[in-house]
């Protein structure tokens, strides 16, 4: 195949400072949950992504000194010199694929505690760090100031040192400390460095300057700026102090990588915002810049992305999450094979990784965090090593790439899905609102799977026990999901409650599969934490019923703080009217009157409900592997397996794992499953054990 024409002005080379970009393809800098604390692990990972086409490859933030140190958030360090080696590793990898290494120092600023290092945070002026801590940032005075710009320029240093091409000066998604300075609620200074913008600009074009002088001999230096924080006159605005400064330092850095600030702002999940949302806030950059300009939107569509270039709104293809779906997004578009992009579906489980300080992880893409320790790459899987056939029943998330994963390594495989739609709980859930491209995760599986000549799909094909015994697959996997409970059994309480036996309760299942609640008020119990309860929420609303949410935690939908949603989420709920009750349990319903404890004071209250929508926990679909238990070996299958819910109840992406996973270790030795032990790490610094 070859490419398509109209996308040949993306692989044009573009000049930034001293270096060329192979294409217009740029991976702007991400957190991966990894940092320092796993140099292989993210040298690999982000050299796949190089060797996937990314002309620019960039580090997540990079720490510059231990006064701006966040952890337990893991990100890059480069303190001193005996972190240059394990730098060394990314640029190294990226190298080897003949594309750019950029890396971004920075200085958290007010936005990190120290509680790594226990020193005192630093600022502007005396602020309270942004996180809710107890914990306070003390005002720079002017050697402050300069051992900052040192720490910044000698940061820079290191950075050419271990062989990286672009090195960043960092001012947006208010974690930065230059950010902070430019800030009007963050900067009361009297001095040269705050009042009128042109001094709150200073510190940022010092950094710069300084970072020029120092590398900008071999490295090009990049601005990550701010074009909006969506907070009004009060701070940054595309039409106000962010194009002022923009105007101000056009063409001191090499390149503007522009984005909105906070990261929740500049990371929107698809339920609340699509492709190119950011347009309307950093469009302007460019017009009045020579300097190349990146930025960002979630892009997955090659058009979307060639209107973003002839329309002049930027020289880059900036994308974060896009690179971590498919690392070989640009590879797939530059060899014209667009249908075979795995496109990414905003769910934001890549941030949680950083938010819970675990390797990275994808809905779309399993083998992202697993590249080295495991040695998974995304498009090279190993060829089968035995003879036999694949059974995969249940064509849900985890069927469906167990199903095709165990196709690539040239299994033959034969998929059957009991109902006549294949995606399992992926097509209900992306009916529900604003989930709409979640069905990403169905449709790219089966069209892949359609075009294998060693797959056969049987549809409405309701396999029973005797059915799996008699067909003669050598592996089999039993992919038939979960259903949520009736009972009310979940996190809040172990036992089940009295009255949700009745004909008013209903459960997720009942929700989308078409048994909607007939009257309200409609009461969701909400003990399960991610989206679903508030998803439910909304759609019960939009049937036109009143609308309660109870949760025993403390807000809405507490788990979707690690995908950036838990504020969004709860503005939305209550434009819509729909009244949040935290920190209470449901007891019992009698069909007309829930019952409610609060978990401050343990009183018992009652409010009327026409229907209750109990939202809880899962139980697994496993009865059909029950009854293959003690029956299977005696049938020449050699492995039966439960996977994705059936297995365990989980997310979507986990069953999107548990699929892949599976077919990765067919026919192999268990040694080559166990991944492969981790350096020990102490203070940013590689040690072997």
């Amino acid at each position: 195949m070859t490419r398509d024409p109209r996308y040949d002005i993306l692989f044009e080379p573009v000049q930034i400072g001293p270096v060329t970009a192979r294409n217009r393809f740029y991976q702007v800098p991400h957190c991966t949950g990894i940092g320092w604390t796993q140099p292989e692990t993210l040298a690999r990972l982000r050299g796949i992504k190089a060797e996937g086409g990314w002309a620019v490859v960039a580090t997540e933030e990079t720490e510059i000194h231990p006064t701006g140190d966040c952890e337990p958030f893991h990100e890059g360090r480069l303190w001193d010199d005996r972190d240059v080696p394990a730098m060394a590793l990314m640029a190294d990898a990226v190298h080897e694929h003949g594309a750019l290494a950029a890396i971004e120092i920075m200085h958290h600023g007010a936005s990190a505690a120290n509680w790594g290092t226990r020193l005192a945070p630093l600022a502007p002026s005396h602020r309270p760090i942004i996180y809710y801590s107890p914990v306070q940032a003390r005002a720079m005075d002017k050697q402050d100031i300069r051992d900052l710009r040192g720490w910044h320029r000698e940061a820079a240093v290191r950075s050419k040192k271990a062989g990286f091409d672009i090195v960043y000066v960092y001012a947006t998604h208010d974690l930065s400390i230059a950010q902070h300075f430019l800030s009007r609620r963050k900067n009361d200074r009297i001095d040269e460095y705050g009042g009128s913008l042109e001094n709150r600009v200073r510190l940022l074009r010092e950094l710069i300057e300084d970072t020029k002088d120092a590398v900008g001999d071999k490295c090009a230096v990049a601005l990550r700026f701010c074009g909006d924080e969506l907070i009004g006159d009060d701070g940054l605005t595309y039409d106000g102090e962010a194009r002022d400064v923009v105007e101000m330092l056009a063409e001191l850095p090499d390149l503007w990588d522009v984005n909105i600030s906070t990261w929740p702002n500049d990371s929107q999940t698809s339920r609340f915002a699509k492709e190119g949302f950011q347009e309307e806030y950093t469009s302007f950059v460019k017009k009045l810049t020579t300097k190349p300009v990146v930025g960002v939107g979630r892009f997955t569509s090659p058009d979307t992305m060639v209107s973003q270039i002839r329309r002049g709104l930027m020289d880059f293809i900036g994308a974060a999450r896009p690179s971590i779906a498919d690392p070989f997004l640009p590879k797939k578009i530059e060899e014209g094979r667009i249908d075979d992009i795995r496109e990414c579906i905003g769910c934001n489980m890549c941030v949680s990784s950083d938010y819970t300080s675990t390797n990275l992880r994808c809905t779309q893409n399993p083998t992202m965090g697993e590249e080295w320790r495991r040695g998974w790459h995304p498009e090279i899987i190993p060829p089968k090593r035995s003879e036999g056939t694949v059974l995969v029943v249940g064509a849900g998330p985890a069927g469906l790439e167990a199903a095709l994963a165990a196709a690539r390594r040239g299994f033959d495989v034969h998929l059957a899905e009991a109902g006549s739609e294949l995606g399992g709980r992926v097509i209900r859930e992306s009916r529900l609102p604003g989930l709409s491209e979640w069905a990403r995760v169905r449709d790219w599986r089966v069209g892949q799977l359609e075009r294998m000549a060693n797959v056969s799909i049987y549809r409405d094909s309701a396999l029973e026990a005797e059915h799996i015994l008699e067909f003669g697959a050598r592996h089999v996997a039993i992919a038939t999901g979960s259903t949520w409970r009736r009972d009310g059994v979940g996190r809040d309480s172990g036992f089940a409650i009295p009255g949700f036996d009745g004909p008013s309760v209903y459960t997720p299942d009942d929700v989308m599969t078409g048994r909607d609640p007939e009257a309200g008020p409609v009461i969701i119990w909400d003990d399960d934490h991610y989206y679903m309860g508030g998803v439910l929420a909304e759609l019960c609303r939009y049937a036109g019923h009143e609308v309660v949410l109870v949760t025993p935690a403390a807000m809405v939908s507490a788990w979707t703080v690690n995908t950036l949603e838990a504020l969004p989420i709860a503005k939305r709920l209550a434009r819509m009217g729909i009244e949040v009750v935290p920190y209470t349990s449901v007891v019992g319903f009698d069909g007309a009157q829930v019952r409610l404890r609060s978990g401050l004071t343990g009183e018992e209250t009652s409010r009327s409900a026409g229907a209750l929508v109990t939202v809880t926990a899962r139980l697994p679909l496993d009865d059909l592997h029950e009854q293959l238990r003690d029956r299977w070996e005696g049938a020449g299958i050699a492995s039966i397996a439960r996977i994705g819910d059936c297995w365990a109840p989980s997310t979507i992406q986990q069953a999107v794992y548990s699929g892949h996973k599976w077919a990765r270790g067919l026919d192999e030795e268990p040694e080559l499953l166990i991944p492969r032990e981790l350096p020990f790490i102490e203070s940013g610094r590689v040690q072997q054990r």
